[in-house]
């Protein structure tokens, strides 16, 4: 295990530095001047020159990429045009809100769609089954900005029950949790489902129910813990796209977090921090990964991890 947990993380090195050029290269593609947005719009072109030299923006891309790379490997990410602080700093203060955020709505999403793909599953085409899938269709079909807005009248304009901006106590993260892991509930209680009915269909399933084994127990011992290789599959990608995908989620709730970092770095045409953003993406996709092939061989012992 310890072998292969190494050799996995040796594996990073390559991806990454793929993800830094296709990044590198995709930025300075996008339009807008980034030394006119830095040096201000009232800036005469002599000064507009001189943030230009100055951030090296004047290099041809080749150069600015060697540069760019020599201070990444020394753990150096650059520094902002935009606040002017490092970027390990801008990524370090937005990281926690994200992170955090990320978990509650994995929690709840997580619970919720087993428990909703389990009932399906047991009562196949019955009332049960019939109302999860229908509750499963909506959360999938609902956009997570439309959600977060109907929360928003209903819970805090007309109730006044929740806050809608900030990130200060558990009752800030009701409202932006619910919007962001509706779409992962769903998808969950269907991949739980369609696995347990398969699951439900196998010969041990049958002659455990044959030996008069209790219902809840074959549910338990026989189906979750052999349905739970590909639903820990969706969890993680389920929780690296949360990471990386509650940009909407967290604009709409102006949430302090990874997601409003990114569209303010874009708007501002900010290189240093789209790039460190995007990497640290790439990371967290590519140690979740990690994570759930090693959870792999906790859940079933007989899975040789090499």
């Amino acid at each position: 295990m310890i072998a292969f947990i190494v050799k996995r993380l040796l594996g990073l090195l390559p991806t990454l530095a793929l993800v830094a050029v296709l990044v590198f290269g995709f930025v300075h593609l996008l339009p807008g001047d980034p030394a006119r947005l830095a040096a201000g719009t009232d800036a005469d072109p002599q000064t507009i020159e001189l943030v230009r030299r100055e951030l090296g923006l004047d290099r041809p891309l080749p150069v600015q990429f060697a540069h760019y790379a020599t201070r990444v490997v020394q753990g150096d990410l650059g520094t902002s045009l935009r606040s002017r602080r490092p970027v390990a700093t801008e990524l370090a203060e937005r990281f926690g809100p994200t992170l955090w955020l990320t978990v509650a709505a994995m929690g709840w999403s997580v619970l919720f769609g087993l428990l909703v793909g389990i009932v399906s599953a047991v009562w196949r085409n019955r009332w049960p089954d019939r109302l999860g899938m229908t509750l499963a269709v909506s959360g999938i079909s609902f956009p997570a900005f439309a959600l977060g807005m109907v929360l928003m009248q209903v819970f805090s304009v007309q109730l006044g029950w929740l806050p809608t901006v900030g990130a200060d106590t558990w009752r800030h993260y009701v409202l932006p949790s619910l919007t962001l892991g509706a779409g992962v509930a769903a998808v969950m209680a269907r991949f739980t489902r369609s696995s347990f009915i398969d699951i439900l269909k196998e010969d041990y399933v049958r002659t455990a129910r044959a030996k008069g084994v209790a219902e809840p127990m074959v549910i338990a011992k026989h189906g979750l813990r052999n349905a739970l290789i590909p639903i820990v599959t969706m969890m993680g990608l389920q929780f690296g796209f949360l990471l990386g995908g509650s940009i909407v989620v967290e604009k709409v709730f102006n949430w302090p977090g990874m997601g409003s970092l990114l569209v303010d770095a874009v708007e501002m045409r900010d290189y240093p921090v789209i790039q460190g953003a995007v990497l640290l993406f790439s990371l967290e996709f590519i140690l979740i990964n990690l994570v759930v092939d090693v959870l792999y061989g906790l859940i079933n012992p007989t899975i040789r991890i090499r």
